[in-house]
């Protein structure tokens, strides 16, 4: 039985101070509605806008802080930059809910979290302008996380992984896709008229996975263009991000919650990018709190 089996130490590290190894949480600190942001300094941001901070705590790229907003109890926790960290959140947000950290056994009754990530994104077609927000729908992942837990196939969009390969000649030294809907249920609660709900692509990497060339050449020069003329039901990928699949994968997978908005800040078609963004995201997050 799944709830009798005790995980060793070697698996689920727990620090002497009864925390998860990474993000340095205890059980008590979590809280059901939890906001994610990459920038460990977006934390404090998220801060000023609580009534109320009970703690604040801070390992390597993983910041996080618990409190009320406007009476709803919620806390806020930095995942750094890539679905690698995502991976290490997720699990260990998950343990904190449903495993007994006295017992290492798997709780009776499985606790539900509520995972909303804002972030920042680039836009890949000409109807999306920079500060507009977009709601990542389906989510492909490049990065191949996913594609290493069992389950992988229930939780995903075969036929849009199915499409996305023959468009694209996706080259077989690469991790295979794989695509997420973001959970309907925070998709109808958050998003409203002024968020887009588009296709994502969350990026492995942040220089020649996003087709980005600096000194070294790209193996596929025209995979960005492929990626753009993609269309499923009629509906193109939108932007680009690095996070949100994984998030979304792993959240199925473990029985929770979860999507991503994020603010556009460049607009590859036209080669802008905005670096002067915070009050963008500032009203982004904003409009998240008022709405989890």
């Amino acid at each position: 039985m799944e709830n009798s089996r005790i995980i060793p130490s070697s698996q689920l590290i727990i620090n002497d101070d009864g925390s998860a190894f990474h993000i340095h949480l205890k059980p008590e600190q979590l809280r059901d509605n939890i906001i994610l942001v990459g920038d460990p300094g977006r934390v404090k941001m998220v801060g000023e806008m609580f009534d109320k901070i009970d703690y604040d705590v801070q390992s390597r790229e993983f910041h996080a802080i618990g409190g009320e907003y406007k009476g709803k109890p919620l806390m806020c926790i930095s995942h750094g930059i890539g679905s690698d960290n995502i991976e290490i959140v997720l699990t260990e947000l998950d343990a904190l809910a449903n495993i007994n950290f006295k017992s290492r056994t798997v709780k009776p009754v499985h606790r539900t979290l509520n995972l909303v990530r804002v972030g920042t994104s680039g836009a890949l077609q000409d109807f999306l302008k920079i500060g507009d927000c977009v709601i990542a729908e389906k989510a492909t992942g490049t990065d191949g996380i996913l594609n290493y837990y069992k389950g992988r196939d229930e939780v995903c969009d075969l036929e849009f992984e199915k499409a996305l390969v023959e468009h694209t000649g996706w080259d077989k030294s690469w991790a295979a896709p794989y695509t997420v809907e973001a959970d309907r249920y925070l998709m109808e609660k958050i998003g409203r008229d002024d968020m887009v709900r588009g296709y994502t692509i969350a990026a492995v990497g942040f220089y020649a996975p996003q087709g980005r060339e600096i000194r070294l050449q790209l193996k596929d020069p025209s995979l960005i263009e492929k990626i753009e003329s993609f269309r499923y039901d009629g509906r193109p990928i939108t932007n680009f991000e690095m996070e949100s699949a994984c998030l979304q994968g792993m959240a199925k997978l473990l029985g929770h919650r979860a999507m991503t908005v994020c603010c556009i800040i460049a607009q590859r078609r036209v080669e802008e990018t905005n670096t002067s963004y915070k009050d963008s995201v500032r009203q982004l997050m904003y409009n998240v709190l008022e709405r989890i």
